[in-house]
């Protein structure tokens, strides 16, 4: 009930956390569970995170198998990560308990006319280079409408491009769940971005496919620390406690993000570069022993 309360308010992050408690108080009622991992994963697609949620939803569906919102939810998320053969095959599952849902009816037309096209331009498109492929993704007037500067960093290899983006190594971090997640512009017109965030002080990463522009961040750490990372020993990543910074490497300076503030807010930042494809931000405990060390020599722009 609290997490319902937290979504009709759209607060989604703490809904999350409400449906996690009720969770893991194990209740044994298979059909409740289900609801709340519905309910979860519908909280998750809201934050953009398309992953979660489709896990969600893939274990409301095993407790459930008729539940038909987890199945609706789960063919949503399959959408949204551009998975239409997946899509196809959810909305099919669906129809077959209910073969008049129209949600269901009209995804499967969708999704199965995506794969068709999908496969047209996989088979007309050829980039011979690697600057082709980014000369397009340069040029493309969503990123030109909202000043948002991209900077590419090409591997060595010579290879053609894939669907994935260019591989992403950042201060000797390395995140191969970043490959194949793209930018991608929803149904109202949003984007909707991969993001990284790194944690130098304990060398671990955490990788969101699909972060809406007009989400905050404070919104998403709700979610990503509802529960302790089992690297945090001392107990120190909590929501509450965390500060988030972008490097300008070309400067060596550190410019201090605000929580509160926008995916969009922060990509528009006059020294913000996007690197790859991929924004990245680097989260630390405050006042870390570790973080002064990190920020030692160089210069640190604060709220």
């Amino acid at each position: 009930n609290e997490g319902n309360e937290y979504f009709k308010e759209k607060d989604y992050g703490r809904a999350v956390a409400a449906y996690s408690e009720g969770l893991r108080r194990r209740c044994g009622d298979a059909e409740l569970e289900a609801v709340l991992l519905t309910n979860r994963g519908a909280a998750h697609f809201h934050l953009g995170n398309y992953r979660s949620a489709l896990n969600d939803a893939i274990q409301a569906k095993k407790l459930k198998p008729t539940h038909l919102k987890a199945i609706i939810r789960g063919a949503l998320c399959h959408m949204e990560l551009k998975n239409f053969s997946e899509a196809v095959a959810w909305c099919e599952e669906g129809l077959q308990i209910d073969s008049k849902e129209k949600k269901l009816v009209e995804m499967r037309a969708k999704a199965d006319k995506l794969k068709l096209e999908g496969t047209f331009l996989g088979a007309q498109t050829d980039f011979s280079t690697r600057e082709e492929h980014w000369f397009l993704v340069f040029s493309l007037p969503p990123l030109q409408e909202r000043n948002i500067k991209l900077v590419l960093e090409p591997s060595d290899e010579e290879e053609e491009v894939s669907d994935g983006l260019a591989e992403i190594s950042l201060d000797g971090f390395h995140s191969d769940s970043a490959t194949g997640a793209k930018v991608h512009l929803d149904a109202d017109g949003n984007l909707n971005w991969p993001v990284l965030f790194l944690y130098p002080e304990h060398e671990q990463t955490d990788f969101t496919v699909a972060f809406h522009e007009n989400s905050r961040f404070i919104d998403h750490l709700m979610v990503m620390f509802a529960e302790l990372p089992p690297w945090d020993l001392e107990k120190k990543y909590l929501p509450n406690n965390l500060e988030l910074y972008f490097e300008d490497e070309e400067r060596e300076e550190m410019y201090e993000v605000n929580p509160e503030h926008t995916l969009l807010q922060v990509l528009q930042h006059e020294r913000y570069f996007v690197k790859a494809g991929t924004p990245t931000v680097l989260v630390f405990a405050k006042r870390s022993p570790f973080s002064k060390k990190y920020f030692s020599g160089k210069k640190v722009h604060r709220l």
